[in-house]
């Protein structure tokens, strides 16, 4: 019998056959045997074995995530980022290209972001290009090409301004030029879709009351810019993904699209499925992001749809700023960033809310670990399964807590879910068969295949 590196038993274990007992052999950083049975025979140098309340789950994929380093690592930085991510059972995450400066629009910017990562890493992190008026013009798209050659993920575009001049929106021309483009490469686009004649007409946001910056954001802003990505991916083929879904009333526009084959894919993000807009409180401005968060019953359909399979995953957003950018002082919705804290806390919060309707945790796993992984294109991720990295998650789901925001270990100590209570502990994180601890720097930077 062949000597394994590392034995895991576990009497709860979401594999891809499905929840069982099982004995993982892995070898080298990946599982290279998926046995029946916890006490299975097997030869390995090192043994760890799960408690009874434990469930092993694959590691958690995060394809949304602002690092923001280099140019703002005062808002977020790789060492801080990945420890949160860790923490929370992500073992792989994706970084977008924007709020760093450079961004990652040129492969001078993926350079910075390479060397400002290197020896930084707690988890395995790879990366977005991005998509901006100056590499998506017609004749001016040679520079997507050259991220695509050294590895990017894909390719993330605005259809409105992104909150920081470095990163531009496109125009419809544009739009279409470089899904052109991607298309040629074999890529993937990625959008945030809000439409900004819609958001121009959109009364102002101002003030304490939320109501008033919901307002200034409506679905239909969502409902257009989804709609030209539907079409624009419609004539091209090119492969498109809408990022951070809020609005439940694009869902019918996307069935039809998948119904008629268009080649696209969607995420939702956990603070529309667990948060809603009756219960944000006046100023209470860690919640403000972007899209917003909607309603009650707009949550409610996403949930929805997220069981039926039409949405494809679940990933944080993660866009944390200095606490300042909020505007504690005044509480003005208007004027304070918009971007949700939360990647710490993500399996929590989604596990909390799907476990009070019903849901099980195969369907976390679906949504936050192998569809992720899936829609990146991250082949050796989101899977407990022979050939995978041996990524896991231990988790205690019954085991509640109280996120205290001052334990959280992203950059700066703001987060809507400060005082909530949970379900689903993260005990232990293992990437390539290594336990992460606080100290971890094992992570790799992770180039598409």
């Amino acid at each position: 019998m062949a000597l394994h590196d590392l034995a895991v038993r576990a009497r709860r274990a979401l594999t891809a056959q499905g929840e069982r007992p099982v004995t993982i052999g892995v070898r080298d950083g990946r599982i290279v045997n998926v046995l029946a049975g916890d006490r299975a025979a097997i030869i390995a140098r090192r043994e760890t074995s799960l408690a009874e309340d434990e469930v092993l789950l694959p590691g958690l994929v995060d394809t949304h995530v602002h690092i923001n380093e280099p140019g703002r690592a005062h808002w977020e930085g790789f060492d801080t980022a990945t420890r949160a991510a860790a923490l929370g059972g992500v073992t792989t995450l994706l970084d977008m290209p924007l709020n760093s400066v450079p961004p990652t629009t040129t492969v001078a910017g993926l350079e910075a972001k390479r060397a400002a990562a290197e020896g930084r890493l707690a988890v395995d992190v790879g990366f977005w290009g991005g998509a901006v008026p100056d590499n998506s013009r017609p004749g001016a798209v040679g520079e997507l090409a050259a991220l695509w050659e050294q590895g990017v993920y894909g390719f993330k575009a605005f259809l409105s301004p992104s909150g920081v001049e470095e990163f531009g929106h496109l125009s419809p021309e544009e739009l279409l030029s470089a899904a052109e483009a991607i298309g040629e490469l074999g890529g993937r686009l990625i959008v945030h879709a809000e439409d900004p004649d819609v958001l121009d007409e959109a009364p102002p946001a101002a003030g304490r009351d939320y109501a008033t910056f919901l307002a200034s954001r409506p679905d239909t802003a969502e409902n257009e810019a989804i709609a030209r990505v539907i079409e624009v991916a419609r004539v091209t083929g090119t492969r498109a993904h809408v990022l951070h879904l809020s609005s439940a009333s694009a869902l019918p526009m996307i069935a039809q699209a998948r119904a008629d084959d268009v080649p696209l894919t969607v995420e939702t993000c956990p603070h529309y499925l667990t948060l809603e807009a009756e219960r944000v409180p006046a100023g209470a401005t860690e919640y403000k992001c972007c899209p917003p968060i909607r309603d009650s019953a707009n949550r409610d359909l996403l949930w929805r749809a997220l069981e039926d399979g039409l949405i494809d995953c679940v990933v944080s957003d993660h866009s944390p700023s200095t606490p300042d950018l909020k505007k504690p002082d005044t509480g003005d919705f208007g004027t304070a960033w918009g971007g949700i804290s939360g990647l710490q806390v993500g399996f929590s919060a989604v596990w909390t809310e799907a476990r009070r309707r019903g849901l099980g945790l195969a369907d976390v796993v679906r949504w936050m670990s192998s569809g992720p992984a899936r829609v990146a294109g991250l082949r050796n991720k989101g899977a407990i399964a022979p050939g995978h990295d041996a990524d896991f998650a231990v988790v205690a789901p019954e085991e509640s807590f109280r996120v205290d925001v001052r334990e959280l270990h992203h950059r700066n100590p703001v987060s809507p879910y400060d005082g909530v209570e949970m379900f689903g502990r993260v005990r232990r994180t293992i990437l390539r068969g290594e336990d992460v601890g606080l100290e971890s720097a094992t992570g790799r930077m992770l180039v598409r295949d």
